[in-house]
């Protein structure tokens, strides 16, 4: 497929790496928990296993495409041998909180709480992206003049056919769920969520908006989303806080009341919680005035 396994971008200002396109023939690459301070995405070309991300399990085939946000964790578990191709990019090369409505997949294909974290290609899409993946490649290779601009732009097609692909199939899952019940309770859920996670922070809060006992709400969402109703809110927060923390000068005193949290070092604790690192350490490294582009 690439000529070379590997092919990177540097930063010119800070000498740190920005990108970073990688071609795979075995595991070892993300065998263990990964937590990396920029946006990955992996495309499996052959072979099977398990991914856990953020304490969930997803089987996998070929031709899946994960994607991952910075710090999210994840591990892919191979059932034999795995080869593939990832991309790396830091939130100074290309920022998708800046950029999410030129692409239309913040919420979607990252950050997206709600869904598996990958999508299904099929056989032309396959070819497409290979073909794409071959032409960064290509620009990765030449010292042409602003070829960060050339990049961003092939990051933006290489995204927006992703979100594509990803619409669709939610469509047609859509469509197979018209009828079902749960589906209804499960959108709802999600309106809810998003119309009132600055202030209900609680499962019974929600239990209540849908007029569920808290003992039903937790049952549906472990079996659509095996999340806990809990893990789904505090996950939603998360999200905004690091939109805030990225896009913002604002004090992460400000940001955890505006997120509904008197105490700023109890939201913290939280934050921690399920990213392992402190909102203070997620600006410094990636936040505010780091993300130009």
């Amino acid at each position: 497929m690439l000529s070379q396994s590997v092919y990177t971008l540097v930063n010119q200002q800070n000498g740190n790496l920005s990108f970073k396109l990688f071609e795979f023939d075995n595991n070892s690459y993300f065998d263990h928990i990964q937590r990396n301070n920029y946006f990955t995405l992996i495309f499996i070309t052959s072979g099977e296993g398990l991914a856990r991300v953020d304490m969930c399990d997803y089987s996998f085939q070929e031709n899946t495409l994960f994607a991952f946000y910075p710090y999210q964790p994840f591990m892919l578990l191979s059932k034999g041998t795995l080869t593939g191709i990832a991309i790396q990019f830091h939130h100074d090369f290309f920022c998708i909180y800046r950029h999410h409505k030129e692409i239309a997949n913040n919420g979607l294909l990252f950050n997206n709480i709600y869904e598996q974290p990958f999508v299904c290609i099929n056989k032309s899409c396959k070819k497409t992206i290979l073909n794409l993946i071959e032409q960064i490649a290509n620009e990765l290779k030449d010292e042409e003049f602003r070829k960060d601009e050339v990049l961003v732009s092939y990051v933006k097609i290489l995204l927006v056919m992703a979100t594509r692909i990803k619409l669709e199939q939610q469509t047609l899952q859509d469509a197979d769920n018209t009828n079902s019940k749960q589906h209804f309770l499960i959108q709802n859920l999600k309106n809810a969520i998003e119309d009132n996670f600055r202030l209900k922070h609680s499962a019974s809060d929600y239990a209540d908006i849908l007029n569920l006992t808290p003992v039903s709400l937790a049952r549906i969402t472990k079996n659509h989303f095996n999340k806990t109703p809990s893990d789904l809110i505090t996950e939603r927060i998360i999200i905004e806080a690091k939109r805030e923390l990225y896009l913002t000068d604002k004090t992460i005193k400000e940001i955890a009341w505006e997120l509904g949290y008197e105490d700023e070092y109890y939201f913290s604790r939280v934050f921690k919680g399920k990213t392992d690192i402190s909102p203070q350490f997620y600006r410094d490294t990636i936040g505010f005035n780091r993300g130009a582009s």
